[in-house]
């Protein structure tokens, strides 16, 4: 059950409708760790921005998706897991990778970029770091924008992440995919 008291719409101090509303019709994302966000509403909106300037970075979407998986399953969130398992399935990641990342196994991924993707956020995310070889082999791969976009990705979806867990935002009972125990 989640820890924190959500703020129902009516409720909403203006500060707080506003960045509501704008979040609603622009990226249409309000749930899961907006619902503690909306207390502060910068940093709500702040978070929405990051969000956005990420999306349309140099990380294709199955890049952002496998960084998005492998760090919700770090961070045993479950509410982000479900929404990202959900967003993966809808832009054709294989059932295969998104199974594989839940049991903790580097999933088998035919493109280059995103085994980097993948190796990056797990070894920054249980070493608080790259080993010089990692690093040389990953911007190597990705280019230095695009590695600078992956690290970004990794902390900003840390912190959606770790802000789900922390107040038990939970997913919906019709999860498709639940994150594993």
């Amino acid at each position: 059950m989640t820890r924190i008291a959500i703020i129902d719409r009516a409720d909403m101090n203006t500060e707080q409708a506003r960045v509501y509303d704008t979040a609603k019709q622009t990226s249409g994302i309000v749930g899961g760790p907006y619902l503690a966000y909306i207390r502060l509403p910068k940093l709500f909106e702040a978070s929405q921005n990051m969000r956005g300037t990420l999306a349309s970075g140099p990380l294709s979407r199955r890049e952002q998706q496998i960084v998005n998986l492998a760090v919700a399953r770090h961070w045993n969130a479950r509410y982000p897991w479900y929404a990202q398992a959900r967003n993966s399935l809808s832009i054709g990641i294989e059932q295969a990778i998104i199974d594989a990342i839940n049991a903790r196994k580097t999933p088998s991924l035919a493109d280059a970029r995103e085994r980097t993707c993948f190796a990056v956020a797990t070894e920054i995310l249980a070493n608080k770091g790259l080993s010089e070889q990692s690093y040389a082999a990953a911007e190597n791969t990705m280019g230095v924008e695009s590695l600078v976009a992956l690290v970004a990705t990794v902390g900003a979806f840390s912190m959606t992440c770790i802000t789900a867990a922390t107040f038990q935002i939970d997913p919906p009972r019709d999860n498709p995919v639940p994150l594993a125990g």
